[in-house]
């Protein structure tokens, strides 16, 4: 590993805009300089998802996988800063060091005694209304093939995700005929029928455990200051550790917003996303491997969590897979978003060591 270029390319990619769902410019340079580092075997497939072979001996193949999107819109100013600590712009870690570590394994891993072949992959659409999508593809392209998923984040050093937090989004449209502040006073105003919505969905007795949220985080509407709104809606996060009670919780939302369906109101509740959840055990091989490698690097006492990333799709679907992470750092998904320099070897050595025992897995996960 060399620590500069790694460095240089996250600079470089970090400076590229990727919202979800406009990742191509990113998955360019990724190709390019996986094939730069000598790697034969790599394709874009037409969702944009990147793969590259490394190849290795008979065993099944071990998938390493980060994704290319980030929260921000085309037009946010992509400036970062360097120090001799830290790495600091928009996107730098979540999930930009991480998909640079995918050029840096393209270096390393050729030279290696792999059992198996090594896929790195740089998937399309993980954040926000991106639905998992790209991950769904890669799961779909080797199915359960595979010895291992390792999915790549890059500011949660320490910790291994090796359990998947089930996500329900909608989005809930309020529509009436509007009109004049003062001439149509009395009319139904979507605005002020949202705002009642809202108050009821936020008074929900959401149980502590199995810990569950819901969260309102996007509202929009209306036109002028004196219009009756004749249009609103929202966006709504819902999720919870136990598959069962966020589809309770589901249920809860529509029968409340369903309930304000009258004449001249019209209510319209979508589904715009879904993250299954799924799991492995605590003292699963992956997750054991994941651990000794954090402590052989020089990370002790590993934290177990469950999360919402990529590996939700081949948990949900039974295949071993973890997250784990390549530095620490802070304000994920901010302007400011923050990584220290110092980690960084640290989580690309437990990495590799994760890569090389995954390959044992083959025996233990097949029945």
């Amino acid at each position: 590993m060399d620590l500069e270029r790694w460095i240089e390319n996250t600079l470089k990619l970090q400076a590229i805009p990727a919202p979800t769902f406009h990742e191509t410019q990113r998955s360019a340079f990724l190709e390019r300089a996986l094939k730069r580092n000598g790697i034969q075997d790599v394709e874009q497939d037409e969702m944009g998802n990147v793969f590259a072979r490394v190849a290795g001996g008979p065993a099944s193949a071990v998938i390493v996988s980060a994704h290319l999107d980030t929260v921000f819109p085309l037009e946010t100013p992509l400036q970062s800063k360097r120090t001799k600590q830290t790495l600091t712009g928009p996107g730098i870690g979540d999930n930009t060091v991480a998909l640079s570590a995918l050029i840096e394994l393209a270096h390393d891993l050729p030279s290696a005694q792999l059992a198996g072949d090594v896929w790195l992959v740089a998937n399309v659409a993980e954040e926000g209304l991106g639905n998992l999508q790209g991950m769904r593809r890669v799961v779909d392209r080797f199915s359960d093939r595979v010895s291992a998923y390792i999915v790549l984040e890059g500011m949660i050093l320490g910790h291994v995700f090796h359990r998947g937090l089930p996500v329900n989004r909608y989005r809930i449209r309020v529509q009436t005929s509007g009109g004049h502040s003062w001439i149509h006073a009395g009319r139904p105003s979507a605005i002020h029928i949202m705002t009642q919505i809202n108050s009821e969905l936020l008074r929900l007795a959401l149980p502590r455990q199995p810990r569950t949220t819901l969260n309102i985080g996007n509202i929009d509407g209306g036109t002028t200051v004196n219009t009756i709104a004749p249009g609103c809606q929202i966006k709504l996060d819902l999720r919870s550790e136990d598959p069962e009670t966020l589809e309770t919780v589901s249920k809860q939302v529509e029968r409340t917003a369903r309930r304000y369906r009258k004449p001249g109101i019209r209510i319209e509740i979508d589904k715009i996303g879904e993250r299954p959840g799924g799991g492995i055990p605590a003292d699963h091989p992956l997750v054991l491997a994941a651990c000794r490698a954090l402590e052989q690097a020089g990370e002790e006492n590993a934290q177990l969590l469950i999360g919402s990333t990529d590996a939700n799709i081949p948990l949900s679907r039974g295949i071993p897979a973890v997250c784990v992470g390549l530095t620490t750092g802070k304000n994920a998904h901010s302007l400011d978003e923050r990584i220290q320099i110092g980690p960084m070897p640290r989580g690309y050595a437990a990495l590799l060591d994760l890569i090389q025992a995954s390959f044992a897995l083959e025996a233990s996960n097949k029945p």
